[in-house]
């Protein structure tokens, strides 16, 4: 008795930790939903997220009824037909109630799991628009494949689940049936063993079978019709795509396959009705047979008719390749022109194309994003975590511009300071941004900065903002929690530290219910014991750019670099997002970095996102492409017109880096449209490649410029230079036209194919290999110092190619030392320097034009005031005199001194060396009867003099506000 009352005591404690554990989980999920409800209907999308469980409710109800009275039938049926002593004899509920609960859990977990695979598909053949083309095969239009196969292909797939549940249910159902018969029924039933299980099933389910195996052959019918159009999307080594045989005899013999499996359900249903077995199994035969001939018809075409006569059985078929490929990544409307490369710029080709060289960059972006944080960070917890480009018009100058965000950076915090607090309410937002030319460098070789410092100090009136500061970023990853009784950090200022209340509209309120909600989601109980917060206190959430719109519209894809825009004295955040799809006939699938795949993508849409509400826009950028139409009409709330973007915002729309570079790589096969050249692989090119700052091969990553094409006006564009298959002479280049009406234009400048044009490797090789550059860069690279190419840009200018490189100098001796420009090297045609600045390569190039070369602006380099270092205009400290001897002697004396100085990082005394060392050489050449300069010589001018240790911010700035590293106290 005491046993029992144990037991049943630990039944009792086990049930109650079942219904705590069940009420918990119900109780979290509960929590998520509440809390995803408050946060989209505070940025304003909770129609998008209702959206899909309304959808699901209405689709998973209709699934659960329909489910539900198909299993009780046929349950029904089960226990009419089966006559079980178990069902018959133990209880009402076992034998009446039991198939209807049975029924009742598998309609609701079919139900969900359908609905949770299909429910997308759904919407999708609802709201599908046609593309207004069609496949060469089928002759369907493309929606089809990409609204409705899906779908079907779904439904097929589910009634294939539905069947072999009911088949398992009919096994089991059989079993207990024979389990629950008195012994006289087994023995009756062991002489039957003969007989086998599979007639005892026919005999005592007769009915059931009929109607399973008939369902059962519709289905494997439906399968083979559309298994006909998996063809077009077939992978094979010549093509993606029905090849000759599928086209001719995979695809007909699923039709007739399909075509016996109707007469097998037919023949099943007619005969098992009337009981005759023989003829069904006849017909079931046939049905293999003719299967199985199928099969070997496609190995016979193929390996006999098709191997040996490849190109002419599969031209037409790689025709529909070549085009569904280039329809399918928006490679079909390319304008291609011819590039004729003629090296006879004059002095007036290079004015005529002022804006072009005037915002050449010698900056690269790495460089810079090290000299923002060195020198513009203010304080350990702020940080600049990524460069953008973009351009913006100056007081009448077309100017492209580096910018970032000076977001904050909790984790930075000194370890007693990290407490919740402080990482949650006084640590909120990020504060202002740097922004330099990419054309510039102070005489240190640094960006020289126009907007800078906390608060923004600027001369641009297009850079002053009126909310500075950064609540949603690019790398704000935590919850920040405002409106406290404590007031916000805002920004250092001397030795004390400004305060700030947010007074915008993002955030959630916590009243207690949503205190309550919060604690569960972050294990916290400090959102209902801190005294700093009341009912007028708000919580952001979901910060970051990416994720923020992710959990807006998870179905499309994002590029993955936010970047930074200043209109309308705000700041915001502009990212591109792609549509993609894996379901366009005939298109060659892509795999991104991520593991993407797709066949299809098109940029869309442009999002915007408010830097200090949070506030996100959708605006359809191409309303051409059905895939975002498509969603539109599953979200109407979700989109607006591109139309409807302010034009302050407009104008700094891009072209989409991610897209560029997609097209790009396909391009480079899928340029070829000539079939013969196609299949012969003759004309497949390579994207160019190049040095990496330290001098390892690397891929030519796309860039952005202002550059004046030919026949055009001077525009912000995106470009990349093609080159030959293993081999590095460039053929071609690809530009993505980022401005005006013109945007989401694609050009390709294709060179003639008898030229033979350098491209950016043979250009490395032979800065390399010139016996003038290549020990200069060598004497730079001495120890104590590292060497660092930038990156070379190949810029096309009136039907010839400049390249440039920059070339940065960083100290070794400490691991925040600032890489700095010192050179820029410029190849033309067959020349090729290195010089101080991008003006003095294209003076001597090019020479002058009534005394004058044009110059890029400011120079190329930014002169200080002489107490920040500046020299004279020859930098020489006096006159030099002696005789050969000497002068070689003391050449060599102040040529090991400017090692030494080197090597111990004092570039003050390098830069005042090597200025003596020039006019030494200079009068030695004199003396001599020498040609050589000192330019020739050293490719330094008086502008190479340093002001300070590079590990000392304030030392490389100049008190200018074109020069200020940012004094942030």
């Amino acid at each position: 008795m005491e046993k029992k009352k144990k037991g049943g005591t630990l039944k009792a404690i086990l049930a109650i930790v079942l219904i705590l554990a069940v009420l918990i989980g119900a109780f979290v999920i509960f929590n998520s939903i509440y809390i995803d409800f408050l946060w989209y209907r505070e940025t304003g999308y909770l129609s998008v997220y209702l959206t899909e469980l309304v959808s699901k409710a209405k689709i998973g109800g209709a699934l659960f009824i329909a489910f539900f009275v198909i299993f009780s039938v046929y349950f029904k049926l089960l226990t009419l037909s089966g006559g079980s002593t178990i069902l018959k004899t133990n209880g009402g509920f076992v034998r009446k109630g039991l198939p209807y609960l049975i029924a009742l859990v598998l309609a609701g977990f079919s139900a969900a799991a359908i609905t949770h695979l299909m429910w997308y598909d759904i919407l999708t053949f609802i709201n599908s628009v046609p593309f207004g083309e069609t496949d060469p095969i089928f002759n369907k239009d493309i929606s089809f494949y990409m609204f409705r196969l899906p779908l079907y292909n779904g439904l097929i797939w589910a009634g294939a689940y539905l069947m072999v549940l009911l088949f398992m249910v009919t096994i089991v159902y059989s079993f207990i049936v024979v389990a629950g018969k008195s012994s006289d029924d087994r023995k009756a039933a062991e002489s039957e063993k003969a007989k086998g299980f599979f007639s005892r099933l026919w005999n005592s389910y007769r009915l059931q079978t009929v109607l399973f195996l008939t369902g059962a052959f519709l289905l494997v019918g439906c399968f083979f019709l559309t298994r006909r159009y998996a063809i077009l999307f077939k992978s094979s080594d010549l093509l993606y795509g029905a090849t000759y045989t599928d086209v001719n005899i995979t695809a007909p013999v699923y039709t007739i396959v399909a075509l016996f499996c109707g007469i097998c359900a037919l023949t099943t249903l007619i005969c098992g009705i009337a009981k005759k077995i023989k003829p069904m199994i006849a017909v079931y035969l046939i049905t293999a047979v003719v299967f199985f001939i199928g099969q070997g018809a496609q190995f016979v075409v193929q390996r006999f008719l098709v191997d040996p006569n490849e190109f002419t059985k599969e031209s037409l078929y790689l025709s529909y390749a070549i085009k569904g490929t280039q329809a399918a990544y928006g490679l079909d409307d390319i304008n291609v022109k011819s590039y004729a490369v003629g090296y006879d710029l004059t002095a007036q080709d290079i004015e005529d194309n002022q804006v072009t060289i005037g915002n050449i960059s010698i900056n690269d972006y790495a460089p810079a994003l090290d000299t923002y944080n060195s020198t513009q960070s203010i304080r350990t917890y702020y940080e600049f975590n990524d460069v953008d480009i973009d351009r913006y018009d100056l007081q009448g100058d077309y100017t492209q511009v580096f910018i970032s965000a000076r977001e904050l950076d909790t984790g930075k915090l000194s370890e007693n300071a990290q407490t919740w607090i402080n990482k949650y309410m006084k640590y909120t937002h990020g504060f202002g941004y740097v922004i330099s030319p990419v054309n510039t460098t102070t005489n240190t070789g640094q960006p020289v900065l126009i907007a800078y410092d906390i608060p923004t100090k600027t001369q641009y009136k297009e850079f002053e903002v009126k909310q500075p500061r950064i609540y949603f970023g690019e790398s704000t990853d935590d919850y920040a929690i405002v409106n406290t009784l404590s007031g916000e950090f805002d920004y250092p200022s001397g030795s004390n530290n400004v305060e700030n209340v947010y007074d915008g509209t993002a955030g959630i309120k916590l009243s207690i219910l949503n205190r309550l909600a919060f604690c569960l989601k972050y294990k916290t109980t400090k959102f209902l014991l801190s005294a700093e917060i009341t009912g007028n206190s708000r919580i952001l959430i979901n910060r970051d750019f990416i994720a923020r719109v992710k959990s807006i519209a998870p179905f499309l894809s994002y590029d993955s670099d936010p970047y930074l825009v200043i209109a309308d004295g705000k700041l915001y955040w502009m990212l591109d997002a792609l549509t993609t799809s894996t379901d366009y006939p005939y298109s060659h699938p892509y795999s991104d970095e991520e593991g993407n795949n797709f066949n299809y993508i098109r940029s869309s849409v442009k999002v915007v996102m408010d830097a200090y509400n949070g506030d996100v826009t959708f605006y359809i950028a191409d309303e051409q492409d059905p895939l975002v139409m498509v969603y539109s009409g599953i979200y109407p709330d979700l989109f607006v017109s591109l139309k409807d973007m302010p034009a302050s915002l407009k104008a700094h729309i891009r072209y989409s880096e991610a897209y560029f570079n997609v097209q790009a790589k396909m391009y480079l096969t899928y340029h070829m449209s000539n079939t013969s050249v196609f299949y012969n692989k003759e004309d497949e090119w390579a994207l160019a490649t190049q040095y990496s700052a330290n001098k390892t091969e690397q891929t030519v990553e796309s860039a952005y410029l202002i550059m004046k094409l030919p026949d055009r006006d001077e525009e912000f564009l995106i470009m990349v230079p093609f080159t030959v298959i293993n081999k590095d002479n460039m053929v071609a280049w690809m530009a993505g036209i980022c401005d005006g009406d013109d945007y989401g234009e694609l050009i390709v400048y294709q060179f003639e194919k008898n030229s033979a044009v350098y491209g950016p490797m043979q250009i490395e090789q032979r800065i390399d290999q010139d016996t003038t550059i290549a020990p200069q860069l060598a004497l730079l690279a001495q120890e104590g110092s590292s060497l660092l190419r930038g990156n070379l840009l190949t810029i096309p200018i009136a039907n010839s190619i400049l390249y440039v490189e920059p070339i940065y100098i960083q100290a070794t001796s400490s691991s925040t030392s600032i890489p700095e420009m010192k050179k820029v090297i410029v190849s033309y045609g067959d020349t090729i320097i290195m010089r101080d600045t991008l003006s003095e390569c294209l003076d001597e190039i090019f020479g002058t034009k009534d005394g004058k070369v044009p110059q890029p602006d400011d120079g190329g380099k930014e002169d200080v005031p002489p107490d920040q270092g500046g020299t004279d205009e020859g930098g020489n400290s006096g006159e030099v005199s002696g005789d050969t001897a000497s002068l070689v002697k003391k050449a060599n004396e102040l040529f090991e001194a400017a090692q030494k100085a080197q090597s111990s990082g004092d570039w003050s005394a390098y830069g005042k060396y090597m200025d003596e060392l020039k006019a030494v050489l200079s009068k030695l050449a004199e003396l001599t009867g020498g040609g050589t300069t000192p330019a020739d010589t050293t490719g330094t001018d008086s502008t190479d003099n340093n002001t300070g240790d590079t590990g000392t911010p304030a030392d490389n700035t100049a008190d200018t506000p074109e020069n200020t590293g940012g004094e942030g106290n």
